[in-house]
């Protein structure tokens, strides 16, 4: 155990009262903003209800020239919120936006409150949340590193005095080191125990290969419907609420398909494997980026991507391009093919709703559906049989005795008609779809 630094919660307690929270979102002049601050505003209060025993009793954007170092906001402004926070009984404000430790720990004394910037309050929510072994670790890992950066100056009494040899000896240890090392010390624990459910899974994904099932990712803005659309394929039953994050943890199903009209494949349903996966957020903490890694590898190894938007939304296309700049950075293949899938048609009206619906008809990769209602589903399923019911073309191969792991993929893919053995090598008919011959060029 190390002091308490100012970064979560305390303990929930049943039968506590809700703790009274303040939204600030910070509108920086100097920044400029993919999205409007209102909006961003009411993105970091759905945040804030997605904690429990979380009361929101105001919010407000507040605009500013430029950042000041010391407390983030001007004196004036810091004066004005302290009476506003003390008339309302406030004991929790959050910051949609970075935080240094120096102006959290101004701020909170100065309004006398406990302080979450929009990386802390993710972090507290990915807490509550995780569920398998894997995601609390990744979520206790993701929270070591952003703790270790705000080690306040307490427990000063605590500090060696001398240190070294004699009565010569500089000072010690400090106890802010020895927190830091503690914290460092637990990191390297959790590495090591998230290495062993990593490996855990790369078996298993290495087993999957094995059985050649297409990986179909749901990818999303979190709140994009990705587990209702999920539920509704699959009849899985992974929580589906209108609230940011409602799921974290990784869930993979197998199905069959329909049957793809007018395709070119044997007439049977293709097997495939459904992957629902965590939501994404406009500036997602790059400590959970790197501690997600290992689950959203799934996204990496996905046969086909299925990006759910919330079409509904105002700033659908700004979510959009959030996603696309955290797939980017995950390192997502370009070549892998990605279907846009345009989510929570049931909310939009009128002329609206018809506009979008003959759009996404204009677009061979684009779908609007409804997960709520159903509507667009089966279309949906029929688009996805067609990505994978492509036409196939024979070749003939010879295959150097060296090129084993080669020889093995093509047995595990199916596409091997006949096989004989040379003087060169193994002789081999094959027939396959362009995409197989893709990804065994890019073995």
């Amino acid at each position: 155990m190390w002091p308490d630094t100012g970064t979560g919660l305390d303990a929930y307690e049943s039968e506590s009262p809700a703790t009274r929270a303040f939204v600030l979102h910070p509108d920086i002049k100097s920044k400029p903003a993919r999205r409007l601050p209102e909006h961003g505003l009411a993105e970091a209060v759905s945040l804030a209800a997605a904690l429990p025993r979380i009361e929101v009793v105001g919010a407000e954007v507040v605009r500013l020239p430029r950042l000041h170092p010391g407390m983030l906001f001007g004196s004036g402004k810091v004066e004005e919120l302290a009476a506003r926070f003390k008339a309302e009984d406030v004991g929790l404000v959050l910051v949609d936006g970075p935080v240094s430790p120096v102006q959290q720990r101004n701020l909170e004394k100065e309004w006398g409150v406990k302080l979450l910037d929009r990386t802390g309050l993710i972090l507290e929510i990915f807490a509550d949340r995780a569920r398998t072994r894997e995601g609390v670790l990744q979520v206790e890992l993701a929270a070591l590193s952003f703790q270790r950066t705000r080690l306040v100056r307490a427990w000063t009494h605590l500090e060696r005095q001398r240190g070294g040899f004699g009565f010569v000896g500089g000072p010690g240890e400090t106890q802010i080191e020895a927190d830091r090392r503690a914290i460092d010390d637990q990191v390297i624990r959790l590495k090591r125990q998230l290495a062993k459910v990593v490996k855990t899974r790369e078996l298993h994904r290495a087993a999957r290969k094995k059985v050649p099932f297409p990986i179909v990712a749901l990818v999303g803005y979190t709140n994009a419907g990705k587990s209702t659309l999920f539920n509704r394929i699959t009849g899985a039953e992974v929580l589906a609420k209108d609230m940011l994050f409602a799921t974290l943890d990784p869930t993979m199903r197998a199905m069959v398909l329909p049957v793809p009209q007018g395709g070119a494949g044997s007439g049977t349903g293709r097997k495939i494997i459904l992957s629902d996966t965590v939501g994404f957020i406009s500036e997602l903490p790059t400590t959970l980026v790197a501690a997600f890694r290992a689950t959203l590898e799934e996204v990496l190894s996905a046969d086909l991507i299925l990006h759910v938007r919330d079409i509904s939304h105002p700033e659908s296309a700004e979510q959009a391009a959030d996603v696309m700049d955290i797939l980017t950075s995950l390192g997502v293949n370009k070549a892998t093919p990605m279907l846009e899938i345009w989510n929570k048609l049931d909310l939009v009206d009128g002329s609206a709703r018809d506009a979008l619906a003959a759009q996404a008809a204009q677009r061979n990769d684009v779908l609007a559906v409804s997960a709520l209602t159903g509507e667009g589903v089966e279309a949906l399923l029929y688009r996805v049989s067609q990505v994978f019911d492509e036409a196939t073309s024979e070749r003939r191969l010879t295959l150097p005795f060296t090129e084993g792991r080669r020889h093995a993929w093509l047995h595990a893919q199916g596409v091997v008609e006949a096989e004989s053995q040379g003087d060169d090598g193994w002789d081999l008919s094959l027939r396959w779809t362009a995409r197989q011959e893709k990804q065994y060029r890019d073995l």
